[in-house]
């Protein structure tokens, strides 16, 4: 029989004990200033544009307020300090190179795979790394992404049979830019299962998403066979990724291969829903937030009966969806810490659940991006966004703030 230390999200002082007094006043300077519609729309519009023109001061703001807040460093190396801060208090990190359309063709996605590969290696150094994400469009061309997807949905039949018959339907040229990339993605998970790193490849949108599914699938089949080391991203709040995880269940069954299900709940709903809206097809987003969340919980409860086959990362804000994961484990008399279940919220968000859980004993980690000030704005702008978006979010991250600098009594 397991015991188990009670988890409650509302305890500020294990939430935030890591923050000193000056961290916590900047958080809830920063939290207020989010709260304002107004301010936060034009921070966006005029952010991007004063750093490409190289405005000085913005650069010094945005240092000291967004980045700092939710960037781990500009390199690899700055990461350290902040892993080790969050290793005093057992939350774990999973290393992000966040630098998003940094560039196009193949030297670049040659170096975009070199640092990815990097990141494992280094990660594999520290104690309290066991992952690293990746993007698939950080090493291969979006419109490849694209053309396949587009003669996968043309084809029928199970993921992986419109996937072979998509890309036999490329051009030469095509298809050895596409081996490029395959061989681009072997060699991370290479480096994954050799440092023993989990590698979690982060969702991208829609349309060009079943190519990702199909790669990351054959991933898994090769590398999570022993051990768990390939992650896909599947995001709630499409309305067919709940049989779709269903169906992935089933092809791990078949292979004999350890699922790995990074769920989240979606990042691209407003671009889905516009697209969706200018091609005049259905959207592929749930039609509320109640779906979604049904969804998602649905899911989290399909893999936690499952984890002899399945590994599943609860990488959720929500608080509700962590603390129903604690439940099924503690109804199935399961240790917090099973080596199938992983708890993760972004850095600069949600303290109040990462710390709580980790207190509790849970394997949780923060998701930590890092990179260059000018590369990683729109990872910021998408933060700060989000912050604002979700119902609720900017509101309850200042209440929680402010409740922990009234009980420090400053």
């Amino acid at each position: 029989m397991h015991t188990y230390k009670p988890v409650s999200f509302e305890n500020t002082e294990y939430a935030f004990a890591y923050k000193k007094n000056t961290a916590l006043k900047k958080a809830k300077f920063l939290f207020s200033a989010m709260g304002k519609p107004w301010l936060l729309r034009l921070g966006m519009q005029l952010t991007p544009t004063a750093i490409r023109w190289k405005i000085p001061f913005v650069k010094n703001i945005i240092r000291h307020t967004l980045f700092r807040q939710f960037v781990g460093g500009e390199t690899l190396e700055q990461t350290k300090e902040v892993a080790a801060q969050l290793s005093r208090f057992d939350v774990q990190v999973i290393l992000d190179y966040g630098v998003e359309g940094g560039g196009n063709g193949e030297a670049a996605f040659d170096h975009a795979t070199e640092e990815f590969i990097r990141v494992i290696h280094y990660a594999a150094t520290q104690p309290n790394i066991p992952f690293m994400s990746i993007k698939v469009t950080g090493f291969a061309r979006f419109e490849l992404l694209e053309k396949i997807d587009g003669l996968m949905h043309q084809a029928e039949g199970t993921l992986m049979k419109r996937y072979l018959k998509a890309t036999e339907q490329l051009d030469a040229d095509e298809k050895e830019e596409w081996h490029r990339v395959r061989v681009r993605l072997l060699r991370i998970c290479e480096a994954g299962y050799a440092q023993n790193t989990g590698v979690l490849v982060d969702a991208e949108e829609t349309w060009i998403q079943d190519p990702v599914d199909a790669l990351t699938i054959l991933m898994m089949d090769s590398f999570n066979k022993e051990k768990i080391v390939i992650y896909n991203t599947i995001q709630l709040y499409r309305h067919d990724r709940l049989t779709f995880l269903k169906a992935c269940h089933e092809a791990a069954a078949e292979r004999d291969f350890i699922l790995g299900a990074k769920l989240v709940r979606g990042a691209y709903m407003e671009k889905e829903r516009a697209r969706a809206a200018a091609h005049g097809y259905p959207s592929p987003i749930q039609p509320d937030k109640a779906a979604c969340d049904k969804d998602y919980n649905e899911a989290l409860q399909y893999c936690m009966e499952r984890l002899n086959r399945i590994a599943i990362i609860v990488a959720s804000h929500n608080e509700y969806s962590n603390m129903l994961a604690i439940k099924i484990l503690q109804q199935n008399q399961l240790p917090l810490n099973h080596p199938h279940v992983h708890f993760s919220q972004l850095y600069g968000m949600s303290d109040n659940i990462t710390f709580n859980l980790a207190k509790a004993g849970c394997a949780v980690s923060k998701y930590l991006p890092f990179g260059p000030i000018k590369d990683v704005i729109p990872y910021l702008m998408r933060r700060a966004h989000e912050n604002s978006a979700v119902a609720g979010q900017t509101g309850r991250e200042l209440e929680l703030i402010k409740k922990e600098i009234k009980r420090r009594g400053l």
